[in-house]
């Protein structure tokens, strides 16, 4: 059976479905074993499908309701309407119930946002190029433009490389706010605190600091549990974001 993570706050507001999938409970085989979420990693298609069906069960979800983002590590953000495969896009938003939002990660974040007063959702996959470029403010400006108010946000940062196994270039480090780049002694290159940089790229855009929920898990070090590029050279699966409005109708 699919295990998921399910985001606290976001599964507090009446009428939203929220889930991290995490690697266990699928049908794929080595190097993406099980539950690879991703059909562009060279797993069997079948087995992919399997993998969806089986997390989308567990949500009262189908399939055929995902709206899946072809993630670029780029700022593209994109409002949408209806299911279906959105090519060079690393965020979307939607208010139609029904829609599930759907983004993959191994070491990037989701970071999932909700404004259930305006009915407005979005998720946007933010690894260190999207999350330094603007991805996340990107997002909440789309999310306001279908009617969300950025205070009233609720945003969810999913398990994601931490800054103890995210060791960059100084090309990279230097995207980064100097004091969210840690320097230990004795190592040569520094490292980045991606998650920090993630709640405070929310904070910037209006969302409340007591209205951010940030996963303190992270892939590298839980490869038991997630699915890591880093940690498994590049040969690997991938977990799914997926967040919807509950269709009543």
């Amino acid at each position: 059976m699919a295990e998921l993570l399910f985001p606290t706050l976001l599964n507090e507001l009446p009428g939203v479905i929220a889930a991290f999938t995490t690697r266990r409970g699928g049908v794929s085989t080595a190097p993406h074993a099980s539950l690879n979420m991703s059909i562009s990693t060279g797993d069997s298609r079948s087995d992919v499908e399997e993998n969806r069906r089986r997390a989308l069960a567990k949500l009262s979800l189908q399939p055929d309701q995902m709206a899946v983002a072809g993630q670029v590590h780029g700022v593209r953000v994109r409002r949408v309407s209806a299911p279906g495969f959105y090519p060079e896009t690393d965020g979307l938003v939607t208010t139609e119930p029904g829609v599930v939002l759907s983004l993959t990660a191994a070491d990037c974040a989701a970071v999932l946002l909700a404004d259930i007063s305006a009915g407005v959702i979005a998720g946007a996959h933010a690894g260190w190029r999207g999350a330094a470029a603007g991805i996340i403010g990107n997002t909440v400006r789309t999310m306001q433009e279908a009617g969300a108010e950025a205070a009233r946000i609720r945003a969810y940062v999913s398990p994601c490389i931490s800054v103890a196994n995210f060791e960059v270039g100084e090309e990279v480090a230097r995207k980064f706010d100097e004091d969210l780049v840690r320097r230990p002694e004795g190592r040569p290159r520094p490292f980045v605190d991606l998650k920090a940089h993630l709640k405070r790229e929310l904070t910037a855009a209006g969302v409340r600091k007591q209205l951010i929920e940030v996963d303190a898990r992270c892939t590298v070090a839980g490869t038991e549990t997630f699915f890591s590029h880093r940690a498994e050279n590049g040969k690997t699966g991938r977990m799914m974001a997926l967040l919807a409005l509950r269709d009543e109708r």
